[in-house]
């Protein structure tokens, strides 16, 4: 009774916590984990349905010898204990026992390595592709580039799509596919063979997606392949799994699989939203014009290490509001931005001339800079990629 008492009012206090906190309902990702999913995500190529088969049989045989092991080990110790009378016998060696567990062991083995060795082999085999996508991994984004095939051409960056605030803010609802959402997803032909070829700009990375039996890392200064080929229309989703700094939890891969006419009418919309958005280098902007247009490039591209405020984060990323190479000479941070720094990469492979002058211009006119050159034109980029 005494205790109960003490308990009475944890019990409350859990109750009133509980009711104080957002009712989260947990539902499937689709494309992604399931609630109370315990084996492999369900497979859609034929790769990913050869490891799922490997998995269980390995499983299988694993759970075999295991219970063989045991039971023989546990039968033994129990009929032949001291003391029902049992005495421990006295030779030194079995030449059958021997060969037994070098022979069965080796077989066992082999039988295992062959159908993996199959699927291997399957996994390195890029060549034939219809698509060809190139994957540059960089802190904390994806880039694609189509290479090869219908939507050759074709480039964006891939960035996390869930609200900052909804990351930061406890108290927010989340949504069902929260930290699995991206602004720019990946979009391929079912039924056609991709090949992926992958590197990346600044640090280790891995691009995986589960449903397709693909895990390649992106390795800075090195190509790596690898591809995929979906058999079933639908949305399926990644992450990096190589730990590649402080947003590594940020990284998600979304991939839609669509039949080959909406694919095509992917293609024509995004060259279309490509050509409308390339701008004349020539042109040229007003201070406001490029501020506003780098503050929307600079969130998508730079407020994870510099963050918002510009005040970056001490010992790991420099802040920009106050920054000497900010409000100096705009010919250095120029150079920086394009080329890059240390952790810091170079976007003149990622980012339009057009884009690069409007994130100086911004930062060199945002919190509390006040550069003397405080504006940066296009054409000025132009010159400075020569």
């Amino acid at each position: 009774m005494k205790h109960a008492k003490r308990l009475l009012p944890l019990m409350l206090g859990a109750a009133l916590l509980a009711a104080a906190l957002p009712s989260w309902a947990v539902v499937d990702s689709p494309g992604g984990p399931a609630v109370l999913q315990l084996g492999l995500h369900k497979p859609v190529t034929e790769i990913a349905q050869q490891i799922y088969s490997l998995h269980t049989m390995m499983m299988v045989i694993c759970l075999v010898i295991f219970v063989a092991v045991f039971s023989v080990m546990f039968y033994s110790i129990f009929k032949h204990r001291k003391s029902v009378g049992h005495k421990p016998a006295t030779f030194h060696e079995s030449t059958a026992v021997e060969i037994a567990w070098t022979v069965v062991p080796f077989l066992i083995v082999i039988g295992m390595a062959l159908p993996a060795t199959k699927t291997i082999i399957a996994m390195k085999d890029t060549s034939n592709a219809d698509l060809t996508i190139k994957v540059t991994g960089m802190q904390w984004k994806w880039g694609y580039d189509y290479l090869k095939g219908e939507g050759e051409g074709i480039s964006f960056l891939s960035n996390l799509a869930t609200p900052r605030e909804q990351i930061t803010n406890a108290s927010l609802t989340k949504d069902d596919n929260y930290l699995l959402e991206v602004d720019n997803p990946v979009v391929v032909p079912v039924n056609k063979k991709v090949r992926l070829v992958l590197t990346a700009n600044d640090v280790i990375h891995s691009w995986t997606v589960p449903a397709f039996g693909v895990k390649q890392d992106a390795i800075p200064g090195f190509v790596r392949d690898t591809w995929f080929k979906a058999d079933t229309v639908g949305t399926y989703r990644g992450q990096c799994v190589e730990l590649c700094g402080k947003e590594h939890a940020f990284m998600p891969i979304v991939v839609h699989v669509v039949s080959e006419d909406d694919y095509k009418k992917w293609t024509d919309g995004k060259k279309k939203e490509m050509a409308a958005k390339a701008d004349d280098p020539n042109k040229v902007w007003t201070i406001d014009e490029l501020s506003q247009r780098g503050e929307k490039v600079y969130a998508a591209n730079c407020v994870a290490c510099h963050q918002a405020t510009g005040k970056g984060v001490p010992g790991a990323f420099p802040a920009l509001d106050g920054s000497a190479v900010v409000n100096g000479p705009k010919a250095g941070q120029i150079h920086i931005v394009m080329d890059g720094k240390a952790a810091m990469p170079a976007w003149k492979s990622v980012l339009s001339d057009t884009e690069i002058a409007a994130v100086i211009t911004y930062t060199r006119n945002a919190w509390s800079n006040k550069a003397k050159e405080n504006i940066v034109q296009p054409a000025e980029i132009v010159v400075a990629r020569k």
